[in-house]
């Protein structure tokens, strides 16, 4: 599916030593290494020159190119026949008529006679590895010798016998199989038919004959061999047949494999047939009567192709060779001195409205792929020219179809073609293309581009041999050959017929001509501009072409450096791109190295082919499509483009293994499943596909699941339900996108639309069965699309609200459905179902509304009345049966139950084929319950408890005791009973059952509250002491009135209790109060470390011996203090040192395996932690953990839990979460707000009693332990964000200072006091 496109041609003319004709090139050979060429002449000069290209300085403006002229002193009437290069002598080897041997050198003129034959040589073949060469000489005989000139052995070529003589002959040839084991022959045998031959192939190692083929009419010695080995590329010579040349393909047993004609006259002779060096493309020199040219064959799809044809004058004597290293590159030359290298890009042929147009040879085989999918030799019409297709190009306007192509007889031809909606009639048809008349001559046209429907733009090199053997004369005087960029006028003297293709009639005027001083690589109309196209030159240079003809009236070439390439890019495209605010397309270039440039960048470095999809029919593109080296195919959003965001989401379009586990390069690239796959094409719009070739020739269509959700939201946005719809089916994408592509509240302003525009009520009845809860835009397919671009912001609203009551978002979708259907859908049987299924899918489903239907369904049959509406409706039987297939049975009988309808329940149970032993006796116990009690027992099995509790109450008082039950039974009806029973006694029964349950399950605070309304004070009291309320228990017992004595010894059991519970504080009141007990109350305000209410107690009862006991108490609490922070202090050191000691190690170890080219991905948490481990001795835990964890304990109890913050557990080393749990730990060692409280107290007392110095000491060293905690916490998250760790930027002491200036007068440290600083 693609097209051989001649990017470039460099012409040069070596100046030989004798003109007049007296001298001629007859031989050519190239040294590869240093892009040389030699040339040997019949007079016996071998000349040297540079392989002519674009970036040599002067190939283009000087008509000689420099060259080295040596002539080889030979015998009078000897001369060369046979020239070779070889790279391991860095010589030439050159062989004469007379049978010398010679091993020249071009540097040093320096000739060598290495040996002599008798006959002479009529060929010379080097094999591909350079240490053999095979000769034929003028007997008939093969040598073979390696490069120390020993003869390893020799055979004859021909099968004449012994006694006849051999005649002597010029041509011949040898083929060397490309990894040198084979080499062919072609050899005479003596016959009836003395024009018939064999082809032969020999071993290389012993020189035996390997296979021989059937006589056949070979033409002259024209063979190749195929570098890969498959093929053996000959000619038949069919003049006997009456027929013309063809080429013929053997296998290397001997056997034919394969044939195609070179469709030319009968006269015409082949020579010089070459396959490429990667042997898909085969060149051949056609010798015909007026002129001789170029063919270029490629085969794919079991079918060989002409894919180019070059004219050169009968005169030249054109010949050629295919450049050793690169595919794509031949050079020919001619007898003269004319050197000429081409330089061939495979381009597809594929257009813009993704059809294509294949060349083979004068046939372009046209099939539109919207139409049909077919790769060639298939095609859905045929043009066939005067001549073989060089070039061509197709403009694709709104109202026309123009394809323009240049003929390798310097011809132009146009068509016309109708709009693609009219081909179906052009289905099998031939139609034959007239050429366009002209007045002035375009020479060789390349890079064809339309400005307009009427204006092409090309480039063209003007040359004399060609200008005598094409249809155009020859330029006028004042033209200088070279190269021009033309723009051409297109007109039509016919009228032309709607519907039908113009393949006649056609005027081509010049009317702009530019000479150019460098080599055109490509030309791209510019989208945005008519009149306007961009050119590039060799180096990636970007000009802008203005014609005449634009607004502007400028003329001529503008640079656009802005625009331009880093290097060469035969392929080049042009696009639109809508939505950014920009003023120019973006230009893309792919060059030889497989890089993708746009405006001076490169976007991907591995890329072998791209194509752009545009989800619209206005030409902006949405998507960039890559396909990359390793067979991968990346859809790019033009947004990440415009935006820089292609390394963030790409990855270097390199596959990601290391996200494969999480599941997030999904979306990201598409594995392709053939080696060697290429883009040639995609189908925009709707269809949203890609077509590949693979190598086979075959084509393969993948729709990506990215370009599929992009074609669905735009069409949703565009308020295309139905085709959404039919996207969905087709792609097997899930329905929901068309309801959360912007928010299911969104959709239900558009559910009629839906429903109106879609019809069909099977599609509408499977999305309603695919609706869930869940938001698949932000899950399943998060990762493919983003929000369309809608004006307003009505969507962007609504998509915010879904988060917040997305449960309701099945049952809303549903009801707007089924209220579409019942205002849009005209009354039918499957309008009827498609609601039945939007309340069986509903969230819960909404059986009993569903099976209320099918009850007036049912009533409505046994009307004895003729109703209209019986045939709107389906059967009750069968609404059933749909309602059963979409839900449970068993909760459609359930549901029927719950209507308290046992003949719609009996129907139900038969429809879903239960058994009658288990329903049966179920419905007759419940026929003969009164009604009420046959709805409480069918709410029961149901376990609808509050609606049993009403039925049941609404019984009477017989039922009280199944009342109080159901209460005890489902606690949650207590307030329910409490509602619906009014009788006060029964209510204190119901009350006090309900405080039983509370304080059942421990909820005492509730359940003392509750036993109070039921004035059940002694369970109440047990209540409030159960849960720790002493102040609840004696405000109780001062209901009771209790005797104080009573009242004491409860208090005394209180403060018992409480200090159990570990609240001294609450037990000292209680003593203080209620008891009188001095002494014990300050000794548990000691214990509860409320030093000032100690204090305060003890000077009210003026009790010196007490305030004695408080700052004893109060002077060791300080003197322990101490000792833990300066303790906390020294660990949160060695904490912090083995985090960045882990940290350090971490990254040193991820910069490793980075450096060696594996994906940080891979770097195992586990492996880090381990390797840091070892690094570091874990001594932070091996000697510090211990002593730390016995001073903790010892703090802990003291403290009754409010110094620093509890850890969450050990710490082990070499763990994949040592580092988090370190910064964790070291966060846990921060004060509590407790131990704030109580320092401050302490520190408040400790003034009062006189000890100034301890309070200040005790200050200064929390201080310094808070400090160091906060900045080395700080210290780890900085460290954490950074991946170079700093000793000198990370150290303690700079972070406590920066704390201290930050955050020592903030509320962290509000428990200072300002006099203790």
């Amino acid at each position: 599916m693609n097209n051989l496109k001649l990017s470039w041609e460099v012409c040069s003319e070596l100046q030989l030593q004798r003109e007049n004709g007296e001298e001629f090139l007859q031989l050519a050979a190239m040294d590869m290494e240093r892009n040389r060429l030699f040339f040997a002449s019949s007079a016996n000069f071998i000349y040297a020159t540079q392989l002519p290209s674009p970036q040599i300085e002067g190939a283009l403006n000087k008509s000689s190119f420099p060259s080295s002229a040596q002539l080889i002193e030979l015998e009078t009437g000897d001369s060369i026949t046979c020239l070779e290069y070889l790279m391991e002598k860095e010589a030439l080897i050159i062989g004469t008529s007379k049978g010398l041997l010679l091993l020249h050198s071009v540097d040093d003129n320096a000739t060598e006679i290495v040996g002599r034959v008798e006959g002479g040589f009529r060929c010379i073949s080097p094999s591909p590895d350079g240490d053999l060469l095979a000769m034929i000489t003028g007997f008939g005989q093969i040598l073979v010798m390696n490069l120390d000139w020993d003869l390893l052995y020799e055979m004859l070529l021909d099968d004449f016998p012994e006694e006849a003589d051999v005649p002597e002959s010029s041509v011949a040839s040898i083929a060397w199989r490309g990894d040198g084991k084979f080499f062919a022959s072609l050899s005479k045998v003596n016959d009836l038919f003395p024009l018939r031959k064999k082809l032969k192939v020999w071993e290389r190692d012993s020189g035996a004959l390997h296979s021989v083929s059937e006589p056949k009419p070979f033409m002259e010695s024209v063979l190749d061999w195929t570098q890969s080995g498959a093929k053996i590329a000959v000619v038949y010579d069919q003049k006997e047949e009456k027929q013309c040349p063809s080429v013929v393909l053997f296998e290397k047993n001997g056997l034919q494999r394969s044939s195609f004609s070179i469709n030319e006259g009968i006269d015409v002779t082949v020579e010089f047939l070459k396959f490429n060096c990667n042997s898909d493309l085969l060149a051949a020199i056609v010798r015909g009567i007026t002129f001789d040219t170029l063919k270029i064959w490629h085969f794919s799809n079991n079918h060989w192709y002409l894919k180019q044809e070059i004219r050169y004058p009968k005169e030249d004597g054109v010949k050629f060779m295919w450049d050793l290293t690169k595919p794509l590159q031949l050079i020919c030359w001619t007898l003269d001195g004319q050197i000429i290298t081409y330089k061939f890009v495979w381009v597809t042929a594929v257009m813009d409205n993704s059809t294509a147009f294949v060349i083979d040879g004068s046939k372009v085989l046209v099939t539109p792929f919207s139409l049909s999918l077919i790769p060639p030799p298939m095609y859905f019409f045929r043009l066939e020219f005067p001549s073989v297709v060089r070039d061509m190009t197709f403009c694709s306007k709104i109202s026309q179809n123009h394809l323009a192509a240049s003929l390798s007889d310097g011809s132009l031809c146009i068509v016309e073609l109708p709009l693609l909606d009219q081909w179906d009639e052009l289905e099998g048809q031939t139609f034959k293309i007239e050429a366009s008349y002209s007045a002035t001559p375009y020479g060789s046209l390349m890079h064809l581009a339309w400005l307009d429907s009427h204006v092409l733009l090309g480039s063209s090199r003007f040359c004399f041999s060609q200008s005598k053997c094409s249809k155009t004369t020859s330029p006028d005087g004042d033209v200088r050959p070279g190269y021009y960029l033309q723009e051409i006028e297109i007109k039509c003297s016919e009228d032309r017929i709607p519907g039908s293709v113009t393949c006649s009639g056609w005027h081509a005027e010049t009317l702009n001509q530019i000479y150019l001083e460098g080599v055109v690589i490509g030309i791209s109309p510019n989208p945005l501009s008519r009149y306007s196209a961009f050119v590039q030159f060799d180096g990636g240079k970007v000009f802008e072409y203005i014609s005449k003809l634009g607004l502007n009236r400028g003329v001529g070439l503008q640079r656009c450096d802005d625009m331009g390439f880093l290097s060469s890019c035969p392929w080049m495209d042009i696009t639109p791109v809508g939505g950014y605010a920009r003023e120019k397309p973006f230009l893309f270039g792919l060059d030889d190295n497989g890089r993708l440039h746009l405006e001076g960048k490169i976007l991907c470095d591995n890329c072998s082919s791209f194509a752009f999809y545009s989800n619209s029919g206005d030409g902006m593109i949405s998507h960039l499509v890559i396909g990359t080296k390793q067979d991968l195919l990346f859809i790019v959003d033009v947004g990440d483009i415009v935006h820089g965001q292609l390394e963030q989401k790409y990855e270097n379009f390199l596959p990601v293994v290391g996200r494969n586990k999480k599941g997030e390069d999904e979306s990201i690239f598409i594995n392709i499943w053939e080696k060697g796959p290429h883009i040639v094409g995609v189908l925009h719009g709707d269809e949203s596909a890609v077509i590949l070739q693979t190598p086979r020739g075959n084509l393969e269509c993948v729709y990506p699941r990215k370009l599929v959700l992009t074609s669905i939201v735009n069409a949703l946005a565009q308020g295309r339900f139905k085709d959404a719809l039919l996207m969905v089916r087709r792609h097997r994408i899930d329905f929901n996108v068309i309801v959360d592509h912007c928010g299911w509240q969104a959709f239900i302003d558009s559910a009629a639309d839906f429903v109106r525009q879609v019809k069909n009520l099977s599609y509408i009845t499977e999305f309603v069965c695919a609706i869930k809860h869940e938001d698949i835009m932000e899950t399943l397919y998060r990762n493919y699309t983003s929000l369309p671009c809608v004006k307003g912001d009505k969507v962007v609203r609504h998509r915010e609200q879904t988060g917040s009551d997305s449960d309701t978002k099945v049952n809303s979708v549903l009801m707007a459905i089924r209220k579409a259907l019942e205002e849009q859908i005209e009354e039918t049987p499957a309008r009827e179902l498609c609601i039945l299924t939007t309340l069986a899918k509903s969230s819960p489903p909404a059986l009993e509304e569903a099976l209320r239907r099918i009850k007036l369904i049912r009533e409505m049959e046994l009307s004895v009345a003729a109703d209209p509406r019986k045939a709107s409706y389906p059967s009750s039987e069968e609404s059933l049966k749909h309602l059963l297939w979409l839900s449970d049975s068993e909760a459609v009988f359930e549901a029927a139950l719950g209507l308290y309808d046992l003949n719609l329940a009996a129907i139900v149970a038969l429809n879903s084929l239960k058994d009658p032993k288990e329903f049966l006796p179920l419905l007759q116990e419940l026929e003969q319950m009164p009604t009420l009690l046959m709805q409480y027992n069918i709410d029961l099995k149901l376990q609808r408890y509050e609606s049993a509790l009403r039925h049941i109450v609404s019984a009477g008082d017989a039922y009280y005791e199944d009342c109080t039950s159901l209460m005890k039974k489902v606690p949650e009806l207590y307030p329910l009973g409490l509602e619906l029973i009014f009788d006060p006694h029964k209510r204190q029964q119901i009350l006090e059952s309900w405080g039983d349950h509370l304080s059942a399950t421990k909820c005492f605070e509730d359940a003392a509250t509750t036993y109070l309304c039921c004035s059940c004070l002694e369970k109440a009291l047990k209540a409030y002491r159960a849960c720790g309320n002493w102040m609840g228990v004696l405000t109780v017992a001062g209901i009771m009135k209790i005797e104080k004595d009573d009242v004491l010894q409860l208090a005394r059991e209180l403060c018992e209790e409480l200090q159990a519970l570990g609240k001294p504080r609450e037990a000292a009141q209680v003593l203080l109060e209620y008891c009188g007990d001095v002494d014990n109350g300050v000794s548990l305000l000691v214990d509860a470390r409320n030093w000032e209410e100690a204090l305060r107690v003890a000077f009210l009862h003026r009790r010196d011996d007490l305030v004695l006991v408080v700052k004893n108490a109060s002077l060791e609490c300080a003197s322990m203090l101490i000792g833990e922070y300066n303790e906390g202090m020294e660990k949160v050191g060695k904490y912090l040192t083995r985090y960045l000691a882990v940290r350090q190690r971490r990254l040193l170890l991820a910069a490793t395996i980075k450096s060696d080219e594996r994906p940080v991905g891979y770097l195992d948490d586990e492996t880090a932690s381990q390797a840091s481990s070892n690094f570091s001795g874990m001594s932070a835990y091996t000697t510090g953990t211990r002593k730390g964890s016995s001073a903790s304990s010892t703090f802990s109890t003291s403290t009754k839990g409010r110094g620093r913050q509890r850890n969450r557990g050990k710490i082990r080393a070499g763990s994949p979460d040592e580092e988090m749990a370190l910064v964790e730990h070291l966060k846990g060692m921060s004060l509590a707000e407790g131990a704030k409280c109580e320092l401050k107290s302490l520190l408040i007392s400790l003034v009062m009693l006189g000890e100034e110095d301890i309070a200040r000491k005790l200050q200064n060293t929390c201080k310094k332990f808070q400090l160091s905690q906060i900045a080395a916490v700080k210290l780890a998250e900085d460290a954490m964000s950074t991946d170079n760790i700093d000793e000198h930027a990370f150290n303690l002491d700079r972070y406590v200072q920066i704390v201290r200036k930050e955050q020592l007068n903030s509320d962290v440290f509000s428990w200072q006091s300002k006099v203790l600083l």
